[in-house]
């Protein structure tokens, strides 16, 4: 990273960070990172860089970081897998150095540029939670936030704090973003915490999507803005839109706890319910439940209104 757009972030870096430990820093921060790519074209000449998530030479120079800065490390990569399929997957790293397991991300998107399904699969790992020393987290995926059942079940399986790594456009979602993460914390009783990136990403070669548009060469402008939501509704100021930045916040967990005595949505959430109507909504046959009156009903109906109609006039002149 080189440019004006990282001074936020480089003097963030020197007043929180010892200078001992500083270039360690910017190593883990300006690494060999692999970002999506476009076509899958132009991502294959990577496959060769990536190894398991557990093995990669990229997630193993953060082990030693966290432990000896007592920090848990969220880590989103490209992941290879033995037979070669391709994952966006998050790996996560306790304070102690050990990784304590990955997710993948479950929700593909098929919208416009962002075409991921040409390279990557659908996730295939659920909605793990990660117990840490400093609360239960989970990580959505970028495009996950936009599926509710997909927060649902991160909360389900007890994340108390839920991480959404993204990386989009203002054409296409900055609408959304103050409202999405923000609505999972409250109807999730938990804290979810909306990153995304800043300024653009040129190609060399230009690309389109199949939506008609012209060939160009970036995806658009991401408006960073991240920010952190509560189980009570409240949330931290967004970060810049065009600089990186770094959000400090303090979380009170028992807050989710208190939300939960307070709404009990989980107690009132009727999942039974919806798992039966789910159930029977992805069969191939599916009927939905649409109540619709029927001509003869309609007919008569205003058949009946008539009636009354001349009945009240009637009652009106004799009076």
């Amino acid at each position: 990273m080189a440019g004006s757009e990282w001074q936020s972030l480089e003097q963030c870096l020197e007043a929180h960070v010892p200078s001992a430990d500083l270039r360690e820093v910017k190593r883990i921060l300006y690494g060999k990172e692999t970002r999506s790519l476009p076509s899958t074209d132009e991502l294959r000449p990577l496959w060769r860089l990536l190894q398991c998530a557990e093995s990669t030479s990229f997630v193993s120079k953060k082990h030693g970081l966290a432990k000896k800065n007592e920090m848990v490390v969220v880590s989103p990569i490209l992941e290879r897998d033995r037979g070669g399929v391709l994952w966006n997957t998050a790996v996560v790293i306790s304070n102690s150095g050990a990784i304590l397991g990955k997710t993948r991300k479950n929700h593909i998107p098929r919208v416009g540029d962002f075409n991921e399904s040409t390279y990557y699969m659908e996730g295939n790992l659920g909605h793990p939670v990660f117990q840490t020393q400093y609360g239960r987290i989970a990580v959505n995926i970028c495009y996950g936030r936009h599926h509710p059942l997909n927060w649902l079940m991160y909360s389900i399986n007890g994340a108390e704090i839920i991480f959404n790594p993204s990386a989009t456009i203002g054409e296409l979602s900055e609408s959304l973003w103050p409202i999405e993460a923000r609505n999972a914390a409250i109807a999730n009783h938990c804290f979810t915490c909306a990153i995304n990136r800043v300024g653009e990403e040129h190609f060399p070669n230009e690309f389109t999507s199949g939506d008609g548009k012209k060939a160009h060469h970036d995806f658009g402008y991401f408006y960073g803005s991240s920010y952190v939501a509560a189980p009570d509704g409240s949330r931290t100021p967004g970060l810049s839109r065009n600089q990186d930045g770094l959000l400090v916040a303090e979380l009170n967990l028992n807050l989710c706890q208190q939300m939960n005595d307070m709404w009990n949505f989980k107690m009132t959430g009727r999942y039974e319910m919806y798992a039966r109507e789910l159930a029977e909504a992805v069969k191939p046959n599916y009927h939905p439940t649409i109540m619709m009156e029927s001509l003869t009903s309609a007919s008569a109906y205003q058949h009946g209104e008539e009636q009354e109609s001349l009945s009240l006039v009637d009652s009106y002149h004799s009076t």
